[in-house]
């Protein structure tokens, strides 16, 4: 399981209504169509990561990562 922050409203499997910026668990699959959809973001340059990334990283600082290390 994967824990993303969503970037659009989306409805799960279940019918439960999921709003902007709320954070949520989904498997690799449901990860690539979410992405796929522009539901959820990649792990594009603005994307700190779960160690950060900093000077030539691909991210920004760990203060941000709402995730674990």
């Amino acid at each position: 399981m994967v824990y993303v922050r969503l970037e659009r409203e989306w409805t799960d499997g279940d019918g439960v209504g999921r709003s902007p910026g709320d954070m949520i668990d989904v498997d690799a699959a449901t990860l690539a169509k979410l992405q796929a959809a522009g539901i959820v973001g990649g792990e594009g340059p603005d994307w700190p990561g779960p160690t950060g990334g900093g000077e030539g990283g691909g991210g920004g600082s760990t203060t941000n990562w709402p995730g674990s290390t």
